[in-house]
């Protein structure tokens, strides 16, 4: 770090290089273009602290925590008293480019935010320039942006933005949000980013910071997460709560739908409520699938949350077989759950190489052609001569299941039947997932019994979507009149209209 080190505070991290965990487990490393798109890829993830020395390092590590949020770029901006605003924006994983002590160095300062990529709105890997958080100086100071989730109604205000002379630097539409608080007339900041965001539509998890303050909002409908938490002196925001427990900070609560809160050292916690009040509906994919497993939403631990929705599955759809196997790692704790309930015994089944990261081999035709047994393994022992029920948490274009089942019947499995801990996944989200345009979904084209032959499995079957609010807690399952839940990717009901995508000749589903 430029100048003086601050003196070292029992919540300060030693050394970020020791401190990190190893990669984490779950669902993210590339396996190449050849199962491409059949996996939801979630939006972002963000973190920010204040009133810690050296608050950058507290912030990779929470990022960290969050990179099975994005793995495409990640970036911090940092500021200090006497240096002012620094950033650092780099391409690949947290684990590759955050660990640095040259790099970490040039982070200095006790408040910071972060972000972790993967695109969604924007060009895929398009440039630098796209790494987020944003920032712009203002006539009261600079600012920077990190944002969770996706306006859909970027385009309209991009056009809108540029005609009045804004000049737009990235593909993304965050940055929507920078030139909207720039022509702004609004006193300060805070105040700024409300009116900005009063004119977004979609969903927001925004993590801001001025030169004292840190800054979180969520939309008034809460579609995206964010958690408040405090260490030592200091406070943090996070997409999650496993982000927390990896710097030892204590969770505090959830930010609510529709609020903003101002964090400065001095002063604390100050909270507003900016928006019209609108009724939550918070993503269910969230639970199924996106959030860590040790994370906590709504109160619920995300594990326990998915191990009932397995037992939901296994009481709607119950099948005579020996053995139940995960595809890991996002489908074990509902393989356990349908385990369990169904009496039939649990294995793995299903071996996964945590060592197959993105730069494993040059990715030749051949290789390529490896598909998912470069980062799956069948356990031939276990498997063979049995009737096995694959448990998976979706199925989007189908092309990884019909690997998978290749790989169980090579083994030597006498029967597949594959349970989904999620309702068919028909209708593209566009609150900040990446999803294939509809007619590429197998849900949107195919009617469960046309997946299982397509699939050429002995049984395919979905929990239901009531069956899948009964395992999140609501006892009488979905309310039609007014979802607790935003599930349009499974029932095709949008909370928000996806302006910028009917204009392109989206057709929302018809009324029933």
């Amino acid at each position: 770090m430029r100048g003086r080190k601050p003196a070292q505070t029992d919540s300060e991290p030693l050394a970020l290089s020791k401190l990190m965990p190893p990669a984490h487990p779950f669902d993210f490393d590339a396996i190449g273009p050849s199962d491409d798109g059949d996996k939801l890829k979630e939006e972002c993830g963000v973190f920010g602290v204040v009133g810690l020395a050296d608050a950058a390092n507290f912030v990779a590590l929470g990022l960290h925590a969050l990179q099975h949020r994005g793995q495409e770029a990640g970036g911090i901006v940092s500021h200090d008293p006497v240096q002012g605003f620094n950033s650092a924006r780099r391409f690949g994983y947290v684990r590759d480019n955050f660990t640095s002590q040259a790099l970490m160095e040039t982070l200095p300062g006790p408040l910071a935010i972060g972000h972790v990529r993967y695109s969604t709105a924007g060009s895929k890997g398009a440039a630098i320039r796209d790494v987020q958080p944003f920032f712009g100086e203002f006539s009261m100071g600079g600012a920077a942006i990190a944002h969770n989730g996706n306006i859909t109604n970027a385009n309209a205000l991009r056009r809108e933005l540029i005609e009045r002379g804004s000049i737009f630097q990235s593909s993304s539409d965050s940055e929507c949000i920078i030139h909207l608080m720039a022509r702004s007339l609004q006193r300060n900041i805070p105040e700024r980013m409300e009116d900005a965001l009063r004119r977004v539509e979609g969903a927001f998890s925004v993590v801001a910071m001025t030169r004292t303050k840190l800054i979180g909002v969520r939309d008034p409908m809460g579609v995206r997460p964010l958690v408040l938490g405090k260490i030592g002196d200091g406070w943090v925001l996070s997409s999650e709560t496993c982000a927390l427990d990896i710097i030892g900070a204590e969770f505090i609560r959830e930010i609510e739908p529709g609020e903003m809160v101002v964090i400065t050292e001095a002063k604390g916690v100050e909270s507003v409520f900016p928006f019209r009040r609108q009724p939550s509906k918070f993503c269910i994919f969230e639970h199924v699938y996106f959030s860590r497993p040790d994370s906590i939403i709504n109160g619920q631990s995300v594990y326990e949350t998915r191990r009932q929705i397995g037992v939901e599955l296994a009481r709607e759809n119950p099948v005579d077989a020996d053995l139940v196997c995960a595809v890991p790692d996002s489908g074990t704790p509902a393989a356990i759950g349908f385990a369990h309930e169904s009496g039939i015994p649990f294995g793995m089944g299903i071996i996964r190489n945590q060592y197959m990261g993105r730069t494993f081999i040059e990715p030749t035709e051949q290789i390529r052609n490896m598909g998912v047994r470069l980062k799956l393994n069948v356990n031939r022992a276990l498997i063979q001569g049995k009737r096995v029920i694959l448990v998976d948490d979706s199925v989007v274009r189908g092309t990884t299941s019909r690997k998978i089942k290749e790989m169980i019947l090579d083994a030597g499995a006498a029967e597949v039947h594959f349970r989904i801990a999620s309702p068919p996944t028909a209708w593209p989200c566009f609150y900040g997932v990446d999803t294939p345009q509809r007619e590429k979904l197998l849900a949107a084209t195919m009617t469960e019994a046309e997946m299982a032959k397509h699939l050429a499995v002995d049984s395919l079957k979905f929990i239901s979507l009531d069956g899948l609010y009964r395992a999140v807690g609501q006892a009488n399952g979905r309310d039609k009149a007014c979802p607790q839940y935003c599930d349009a990717c499974f029932s095709g009901e949008y909370p928000v209209a996806p302006s910028d995508m009917i204009e392109k000749g989206f057709e929302l589903k018809a009324a029933e």
